[in-house]
Protein backbone atom coordinates (compact mmCIF):
# COMPACT_ATOMS: atom_id res chain seq x y z
CA UNK A 1 0.00 0.00 0.00
CA UNK A 2 2.88 2.35 0.79
CA UNK A 3 4.51 1.60 -2.55
CA UNK A 4 1.18 2.12 -4.34
CA UNK A 5 0.70 5.46 -2.60
CA UNK A 6 4.25 6.48 -3.55
CA UNK A 7 3.59 5.51 -7.19
CA UNK A 8 0.24 7.28 -7.45
CA UNK A 9 1.30 10.44 -5.62
CA UNK A 10 2.57 12.28 -8.75
CA UNK A 11 -0.71 11.52 -10.55
CA UNK A 12 -2.67 12.83 -7.57
CA UNK A 13 -0.62 16.03 -7.72
CA UNK A 14 -1.38 16.31 -11.45
CA UNK A 15 -5.08 15.83 -10.83
CA UNK A 16 -5.23 18.37 -8.02
CA UNK A 17 -3.24 20.89 -10.08
CA UNK A 18 -5.66 20.50 -12.99
CA UNK A 19 -8.46 21.79 -10.74
CA UNK A 20 -6.50 24.78 -9.38
CA UNK A 21 -6.57 28.32 -10.68
CA UNK A 22 -3.42 29.45 -12.56
CA UNK A 23 -2.43 31.70 -9.66
CA UNK A 24 -2.81 28.98 -7.03
CA UNK A 25 -0.91 26.43 -9.16
CA UNK A 26 2.27 28.56 -9.05
CA UNK A 27 1.80 29.91 -5.53
CA UNK A 28 4.90 29.92 -3.33
CA UNK A 29 2.74 28.38 -0.60
CA UNK A 30 1.81 25.02 -2.13
CA UNK A 31 -1.51 23.36 -1.38
CA UNK A 32 -2.54 19.78 -2.06
CA UNK A 33 -6.28 20.33 -2.46
CA UNK A 34 -7.43 23.37 -4.47
CA UNK A 35 -8.85 26.25 -2.46
CA UNK A 36 -11.19 27.14 -5.30
CA UNK A 37 -12.06 24.20 -7.55
CA UNK A 38 -12.35 24.94 -11.26
CA UNK A 39 -12.94 22.86 -14.40
CA UNK A 40 -11.93 25.70 -16.70
CA UNK A 41 -8.69 23.96 -17.68
CA UNK A 42 -10.63 20.94 -18.94
CA UNK A 43 -12.93 23.23 -20.91
CA UNK A 44 -9.89 25.00 -22.37
CA UNK A 45 -8.26 21.87 -23.74
CA UNK A 46 -11.45 21.06 -25.67
CA UNK A 47 -11.49 24.56 -27.14
CA UNK A 48 -9.99 24.29 -30.67
CA UNK A 49 -8.69 27.86 -30.46
CA UNK A 50 -6.58 26.97 -27.43
CA UNK A 51 -5.73 23.30 -27.91
CA UNK A 52 -7.11 21.14 -30.78
CA UNK A 53 -7.42 18.11 -28.52
CA UNK A 54 -10.06 16.32 -30.60
CA UNK A 55 -7.92 16.55 -33.76
CA UNK A 56 -4.87 15.16 -31.96
CA UNK A 57 -7.03 12.50 -30.29
CA UNK A 58 -8.43 11.38 -33.66
CA UNK A 59 -4.95 11.13 -35.17
CA UNK A 60 -3.60 9.17 -32.20
CA UNK A 61 -6.60 6.84 -32.14
CA UNK A 62 -6.42 6.06 -35.87
CA UNK A 63 -2.67 5.40 -35.78
CA UNK A 64 -2.78 3.32 -32.59
CA UNK A 65 -5.85 1.29 -33.58
CA UNK A 66 -4.70 0.49 -37.13
CA UNK A 67 -1.10 -0.23 -36.12
CA UNK A 68 -2.18 -2.48 -33.24
CA UNK A 69 -4.69 -4.30 -35.46
CA UNK A 70 -2.12 -4.97 -38.19
CA UNK A 71 0.51 -6.06 -35.66
CA UNK A 72 -1.93 -8.48 -34.02
CA UNK A 73 -3.11 -10.03 -37.31
CA UNK A 74 0.42 -10.50 -38.61
CA UNK A 75 1.55 -11.56 -35.16
CA UNK A 76 -1.07 -14.34 -34.98
CA UNK A 77 -0.03 -15.75 -38.36
CA UNK A 78 3.69 -15.48 -37.65
CA UNK A 79 3.43 -16.84 -34.11
CA UNK A 80 1.32 -19.80 -35.23
CA UNK A 81 3.85 -20.73 -37.91
CA UNK A 82 6.75 -20.51 -35.49
CA UNK A 83 4.90 -22.30 -32.70
CA UNK A 84 3.07 -25.12 -34.50
CA UNK A 85 4.79 -25.70 -37.84
CA UNK A 86 8.11 -27.41 -38.38
CA UNK A 87 10.38 -26.02 -41.10
CA UNK A 88 14.01 -25.12 -41.71
CA UNK A 89 15.45 -22.10 -39.92
CA UNK A 90 12.51 -22.11 -37.47
CA UNK A 91 14.83 -22.12 -34.47
CA UNK A 92 17.01 -19.39 -35.97
CA UNK A 93 14.00 -17.16 -36.64
CA UNK A 94 12.72 -17.76 -33.11
CA UNK A 95 16.08 -16.84 -31.62
CA UNK A 96 16.33 -13.71 -33.78
CA UNK A 97 13.45 -12.09 -31.88
CA UNK A 98 15.71 -11.77 -28.85
CA UNK A 99 17.99 -9.48 -30.84
CA UNK A 100 15.21 -6.88 -30.99
CA UNK A 101 15.77 -6.15 -27.31
CA UNK A 102 19.47 -5.49 -27.90
CA UNK A 103 18.94 -2.30 -29.88
CA UNK A 104 17.14 0.94 -29.23
CA UNK A 105 14.33 2.04 -31.53
CA UNK A 106 16.22 5.24 -32.29
CA UNK A 107 18.63 3.20 -34.45
CA UNK A 108 15.78 2.65 -36.91
CA UNK A 109 15.18 6.37 -37.43
CA UNK A 110 17.63 6.94 -40.31
CA UNK A 111 16.84 3.82 -42.42
CA UNK A 112 13.09 4.18 -41.87
CA UNK A 113 13.22 7.88 -42.73
CA UNK A 114 15.08 7.15 -45.99
CA UNK A 115 12.65 4.37 -46.95
CA UNK A 116 9.52 6.36 -46.12
CA UNK A 117 10.77 9.51 -47.84
CA UNK A 118 11.76 7.60 -50.97
CA UNK A 119 8.26 6.12 -51.37
CA UNK A 120 6.55 9.47 -50.77
CA UNK A 121 4.93 8.66 -47.43
CA UNK A 122 6.61 11.35 -45.34
CA UNK A 123 4.19 13.46 -43.28
CA UNK A 124 1.32 10.96 -43.51
CA UNK A 125 -0.46 8.76 -40.99
CA UNK A 126 0.57 5.77 -43.08
CA UNK A 127 4.23 6.48 -42.35
CA UNK A 128 3.61 6.48 -38.62
CA UNK A 129 1.45 3.33 -38.81
CA UNK A 130 4.23 1.50 -40.67
CA UNK A 131 6.84 2.53 -38.12
CA UNK A 132 4.60 1.45 -35.24
CA UNK A 133 4.05 -1.97 -36.84
CA UNK A 134 7.80 -2.30 -37.32
CA UNK A 135 8.31 -1.41 -33.65
CA UNK A 136 5.67 -3.72 -32.17
CA UNK A 137 5.47 -6.73 -34.51
CA UNK A 138 8.57 -8.60 -33.23
CA UNK A 139 7.36 -8.32 -29.63
CA UNK A 140 3.82 -9.25 -30.66
CA UNK A 141 5.03 -12.44 -32.36
CA UNK A 142 7.33 -13.28 -29.47
CA UNK A 143 4.54 -12.86 -26.92
CA UNK A 144 1.98 -14.83 -28.94
CA UNK A 145 4.37 -17.74 -29.47
CA UNK A 146 4.43 -18.33 -25.73
CA UNK A 147 0.61 -18.38 -25.65
CA UNK A 148 0.27 -20.68 -28.65
CA UNK A 149 2.81 -23.09 -27.17
CA UNK A 150 0.41 -23.74 -24.28
CA UNK A 151 -2.39 -24.95 -26.60
CA UNK A 152 -2.26 -28.77 -26.77
CA UNK A 153 -1.51 -30.32 -30.15
CA UNK A 154 -4.35 -32.82 -29.52
CA UNK A 155 -6.89 -30.05 -30.14
CA UNK A 156 -5.43 -29.29 -33.56
CA UNK A 157 -5.25 -32.95 -34.48
CA UNK A 158 -8.90 -33.40 -33.57
CA UNK A 159 -9.80 -30.35 -35.68
CA UNK A 160 -7.87 -31.74 -38.67
CA UNK A 161 -9.72 -35.02 -38.34
CA UNK A 162 -12.94 -33.02 -38.56
CA UNK A 163 -11.75 -31.56 -41.89
CA UNK A 164 -10.48 -28.12 -40.87
CA UNK A 165 -7.54 -26.60 -42.75
CA UNK A 166 -4.80 -24.52 -41.17
CA UNK A 167 -6.56 -21.17 -41.56
CA UNK A 168 -9.79 -22.56 -40.16
CA UNK A 169 -7.88 -23.99 -37.20
CA UNK A 170 -6.35 -20.58 -36.51
CA UNK A 171 -9.67 -18.76 -36.72
CA UNK A 172 -11.90 -21.31 -34.98
CA UNK A 173 -9.52 -22.99 -32.50
CA UNK A 174 -6.34 -21.03 -31.84
CA UNK A 175 -7.74 -17.50 -31.68
CA UNK A 176 -10.63 -18.32 -29.28
CA UNK A 177 -8.34 -20.31 -26.97
CA UNK A 178 -5.61 -17.64 -26.97
CA UNK A 179 -7.94 -14.63 -26.75
CA UNK A 180 -6.42 -13.54 -23.44
CA UNK A 181 -2.96 -13.42 -24.99
CA UNK A 182 -4.22 -11.71 -28.13
CA UNK A 183 -5.95 -9.01 -26.07
CA UNK A 184 -2.77 -8.53 -24.04
CA UNK A 185 -0.73 -8.10 -27.22
CA UNK A 186 -3.29 -5.70 -28.71
CA UNK A 187 -3.25 -3.53 -25.58
CA UNK A 188 0.56 -3.53 -25.60
CA UNK A 189 0.76 -2.53 -29.29
CA UNK A 190 -1.94 0.10 -28.84
CA UNK A 191 -0.15 1.57 -25.83
CA UNK A 192 3.20 1.78 -27.65
CA UNK A 193 1.62 3.50 -30.65
CA UNK A 194 -0.51 5.80 -28.49
CA UNK A 195 2.42 7.00 -26.39
CA UNK A 196 4.97 7.28 -29.20
CA UNK A 197 6.72 10.61 -29.40
CA UNK A 198 10.03 9.87 -31.13
CA UNK A 199 8.77 8.56 -34.46
CA UNK A 200 5.81 10.95 -34.60
CA UNK A 201 8.15 13.92 -34.14
CA UNK A 202 10.35 12.68 -37.00
CA UNK A 203 7.77 11.59 -39.58
CA UNK A 204 5.10 14.26 -39.04
CA UNK A 205 5.41 17.99 -39.72
CA UNK A 206 1.82 19.01 -40.49
CA UNK A 207 0.09 20.14 -37.30
CA UNK A 208 -3.20 18.70 -38.59
CA UNK A 209 -1.63 15.23 -38.38
CA UNK A 210 -0.01 15.61 -34.95
CA UNK A 211 -0.75 12.91 -32.40
CA UNK A 212 -1.42 13.69 -28.74
CA UNK A 213 2.19 13.35 -27.50
CA UNK A 214 3.33 15.88 -30.13
CA UNK A 215 0.33 18.08 -29.38
CA UNK A 216 1.15 18.03 -25.67
CA UNK A 217 4.69 19.07 -26.47
CA UNK A 218 3.42 22.11 -28.36
CA UNK A 219 1.21 22.97 -25.38
CA UNK A 220 4.15 22.68 -23.00
CA UNK A 221 6.31 24.78 -25.33
CA UNK A 222 4.05 27.82 -25.29
CA UNK A 223 5.42 30.91 -23.51
CA UNK A 224 2.27 31.08 -21.39
CA UNK A 225 2.73 28.28 -18.84
CA UNK A 226 -0.68 27.39 -17.45
CA UNK A 227 0.08 24.36 -15.34
CA UNK A 228 -3.53 23.44 -14.69
CA UNK A 229 -4.23 23.29 -18.43
CA UNK A 230 -1.12 21.18 -19.07
CA UNK A 231 -1.97 18.75 -16.27
CA UNK A 232 -5.57 18.45 -17.49
CA UNK A 233 -4.41 17.67 -21.04
CA UNK A 234 -1.91 15.09 -19.76
CA UNK A 235 -4.51 13.30 -17.65
CA UNK A 236 -7.10 13.20 -20.43
CA UNK A 237 -4.45 11.85 -22.82
CA UNK A 238 -3.74 8.94 -20.47
CA UNK A 239 -7.41 7.99 -20.05
CA UNK A 240 -7.86 5.84 -23.21
CA UNK A 241 -5.07 3.45 -22.24
CA UNK A 242 -6.35 3.22 -18.65
CA UNK A 243 -9.89 2.52 -19.87
CA UNK A 244 -8.63 -0.09 -22.32
CA UNK A 245 -6.75 -1.91 -19.55
CA UNK A 246 -9.82 -1.83 -17.34
CA UNK A 247 -12.08 -3.24 -20.06
CA UNK A 248 -9.65 -5.96 -21.14
CA UNK A 249 -8.60 -7.05 -17.64
CA UNK A 250 -10.88 -10.10 -17.53
CA UNK A 251 -9.54 -11.32 -20.88
CA UNK A 252 -5.93 -10.80 -19.87
CA UNK A 253 -6.43 -12.74 -16.65
CA UNK A 254 -8.45 -15.50 -18.29
CA UNK A 255 -7.13 -18.99 -18.77
CA UNK A 256 -9.33 -20.35 -21.51
CA UNK A 257 -7.32 -23.50 -22.25
CA UNK A 258 -8.32 -25.21 -18.99
CA UNK A 259 -10.31 -28.28 -19.81
CA UNK A 260 -9.53 -28.02 -23.52
CA UNK A 261 -8.43 -31.65 -23.62
CA UNK A 262 -10.36 -34.35 -21.81
CA UNK A 263 -9.20 -37.84 -21.01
Amino acid sequence: MLFLLFTLFPFLIMMMTSFKSPKEAISTTPTFFPKDWTIQHYLDIFNPDIFPFLTYFKNSFIVALVAAGIAVVLGILGAYALSKLRFRARTTINASFYTVYMFSGILLIVPLFKIISSVGLYDTRTALIITMVVQTLPTAIFMLISYFDTIPVDIEEAAMMDGLNRMQIILRIIVPLAISGIVSVFVYCFMVAWNDYLFASIFLSDSELFTLPIGLNTLFSTPDYIWGRMMAASLVTALPVVIMYALSERFIKGNLTDGGVKG
